[in-house]
């Protein structure tokens, strides 16, 4: 056994114990229960910890293996809630794909904004708070106040802000209004500039970079050991991208620059991100850009009625619609057989979602590959040998989002 095993099973009160064992945190309203951290400090530097999850006891998977395909997007909001539209898509195509659905372009490419968006507002949450955990709350106050113009867009196009339900099997559940592209229109006007505001508060401060340089570092070969993928994944140097390996939803169209870093620690893991944003808004100006060549400029959905709700105005007025309402909302279309895996570049990395599929109106087995749990195994690993406030900033730059810790 080695001495700092010894060390933690000694009691507290024991003469010959010469560290202390610390219940860290919380840090974030889910420290206390979901991701439970106890690190064993020896003055200021960890010499070891473990992590607990799986507190919430959701079972989405299994709750998802009783439902139709159309009411399971409701429960992908609550993974990562902070980018909760890049979830919904990444259900929806998945879906599309074992239904051999082919969406118009125009539904790509509304699809792209809307998940560019989201990108930004969860890549922002995390080095706002990242900030804030330095001792820097103006950089907070900078950017959060464009998550709510991201919320306000999402308002008009789905009627919800967090957890959106946010597109359908086939497409969107309506068209965009003018009003949103209104919207994006102001917010790609103005973030540009609190984005850079941001950076010049950041990224040359001595005080930020004393705090958060090799603080956390992982290697390139450990990250992939582990499984990591997104942002985290690319700060320690692995040029990997869902969205360039293995494009979906038109991403072949655009150009772009994937950002990597080469220490791997919270410092890269910021930079990172920030560069993510610029180009997550270099994207949606070329998505507005394809959107106004395009001819079609009505389609939001695909022309697959057996799947897709009818508008209700056809439902009163046209028979086969109405029996394709009724087949629909009682769940009575089957789904044909198959084995499906697809993933997306969601805002903290890979989510995959891996289908069985016997035929039937619900799936036979679901499994969501969600990148956060990944992450947060490796956590105690991170900051072993670390001072206890590098460990606060490892924790905030990983992003880590309670709702991807169990399944």
């Amino acid at each position: 056994m080695n001495r700092e095993k010894e060390h933690i099973q000694l009691p507290d009160q024991d003469l010959e114990k010469e560290t202390v064992t610390l219940n860290l945190g919380p840090t974030h309203p889910a420290t206390h229960g979901v991701f439970q951290n106890v690190i064993e400090m020896d003055g200021e530097r960890i010499v070891s910890g473990y992590s607990t999850i799986g507190y919430i006891h959701r079972a989405f998977e299994k709750i998802a293996e009783h439902r139709p395909y159309y009411q399971i997007t409701p429960l992908t909001d609550r993974l990562n809630y902070c980018s909760s539209p890049i979830n919904n898509i990444g259900w929806h195509l998945t879906v599309e794909k074992l239904l051999g659905i082919k969406t118009p372009k125009r539904v790509d490419y509304l699809r792209v904004i809307i998940m560019e968006l989201a990108r930004i507002g969860d890549h922002l949450i995390c080095n706002s708070i990242l900030g804030v955990d330095t001792g820097a709350y103006s950089g907070f106050l900078y950017l959060m106040q464009f998550r709510e113009k991201i919320y306000e867009i999402w308002e008009e196009v789905c009627g919800a802000r967090l957890t959106t339900n946010i597109g359908r099997v086939g497409g969107f559940e309506r068209d965009f209004n003018d009003i949103a592209f209104r919207k994006l229109e102001i917010f790609l006007r103005e973030y540009p500039k609190a984005l850079k505001e941001f950076e010049n508060l950041f990224t040359r401060n001595r005080i930020f970079i004393e705090r958060t340089v090799d603080a956390g570092p992982i290697s390139a070969e450990r990250a992939l050991n582990y499984g990591f993928t997104g942002p985290n994944l690319r700060a320690a140097g692995i040029d990997y991208d869902v969205r360039v390996m293995n494009p979906y939803s038109s991403y072949e169209d655009f150009d772009f620059t994937v950002p990597v870093g080469t220490k791997g620690d919270t410092y890269d893991r910021f930079l990172v991100r920030n560069e993510e944003m610029w180009q997550s808004l270099n994207i949606i100006n070329q998505a507005l850009q394809k959107l106004d060549q395009l001819e079609d400029k009505t389609s939001f959905h695909a022309d697959v009625p057996q799947y897709y709700l009818p508008d209700k105005e056809e439902v009163y007025h046209n028979m086969e619609a109405l029996i394709y309402h009724f087949k629909i909302v009682m769940g009575e279309i089957d789904a044909p057989r198959g084995e499906i895996y697809h993933a997306v570049e969601g805002g903290n990395g890979e989510l995959g979602f891996y289908l069985i599929s016997e035929g039937g109106r619900t799936p036979y087995r679901l499994h969501f590959r969600r990148p956060c749990f990944i992450f947060y195994q490796a956590y105690t690993e991170m900051i072993k040998g670390q001072l206890l406030s590098d460990a606060i900033v490892t924790l905030s730059s990983l992003n880590v989002i309670a709702g991807e810790l169990d399944a």
